[in-house]
């Protein structure tokens, strides 16, 4: 398995499986287990999906040793603050049936992130998350976050597929050492992606599918994928994409595609802030 290394020394597997999306128990423990199977170490989980016990029980089926597995999860936005956050962490840790976490993310930008954010320097400094980073910060967030603390992000999980490609603000990330990591990479089928005449005439021209294409296209733009699936031949088929390369011109190809846009959320739509606020999660 192809890793990056974060800005603190940790290894990261370029390909992860994530479980957004998959509420029901048992489909999301076989799910996890067959993509342990296929090769994946990277799993991504949220106390928002309400998924992690079901992910812990993987885990634990997988017989995998424990220092395989590249786990991450993320805080809610209703347990945000100080205190909120390290409560949380060990709620989320119990579920999971783990006595440390790989990768621990603030989830959104809304809320006392703040106050989390001083919660998980300390819990890293206490080697319980080997490394601790964010989700769905936008570049003025994110700089602000990490000139107002201590500890840079190791990663900015965004929304990250060929309509939002986030060019600018992978360039802003790297520039403070932070690694992208693509959620729905595969834009969840929205715009009809699947059947799109560019990305199917690449698959034709690699023999490989359209899933393939768009997961290897943000490899190599050195972003971190986490597909989702509950089909096991397709959850085989997203992680077969080290043998092959696309050439310049067809990553470029891909890059035409970009419409500088959010697609599934946008953080910034005073409506959606609201709807965040107002949610009620059974955790």
């Amino acid at each position: 398995m192809q890793k990056v290394i974060l800005n603190n020394g940790v290894e990261m597997p370029k390909i992860g499986f994530g479980v957004f999306q998959i509420e029901d128990a048992q489909i999301c423990e076989q799910a996890v287990c067959d993509a342990i199977d296929a090769g994946y170490r990277l799993i991504d989980t949220a106390s928002a999906y309400l998924n992690e016990e079901a992910v812990g029980r993987a885990i634990k089926r997988s017989g995998v040793p424990r220092e395989e597995l590249f786990i991450t999860t993320k805080l809610i936005i209703q347990e945000q603050g100080y205190k909120e956050a390290k409560e949380a962490f060990e709620k989320s840790l119990k579920k999971l049936q783990l006595d440390y976490l790989d990768l621990y993310l603030v989830h959104q930008p809304l809320g006392d992130y703040y106050g989390s954010w001083r919660a998980l320097e300390e819990l890293y400094k206490e080697g319980k998350i080997r490394a601790i980073g964010v989700s769905n910060f936008y570049p003025d967030r994110l700089i602000d976050l990490i000139q107002h603390n201590e500890i840079v992000p190791a990663v900015n999980q965004v929304e990250t597929h060929p309509f939002t490609q986030q060019i600018e603000s992978q360039k802003i990330m790297k520039e403070f050492n932070v690694q992208i990591e693509s959620w729905a990479p595969l834009a969840e089928g929205k715009n009809n992606i699947f059947e799109n005449e560019k990305l199917l005439q690449l698959a034709n021209k690699y023999g490989k599918s359209v899933a393939q294409i768009i997961l290897r296209w943000l490899v190599q733009r050195d972003i971190v994928v986490i597909p989702k699936s509950i089909h096991k031949e397709r959850i085989i088929e997203n992680i077969n994409i080290f043998d092959f390369e696309l050439d310049k011109s067809d990553m470029n190809h891909i890059s035409t595609l970009d419409t500088g846009e959010n697609l599934i959320v946008n953080h910034r739509d005073p409506d959606l802030v609201k709807w965040f606020g107002t949610i009620k999660y059974d955790i």
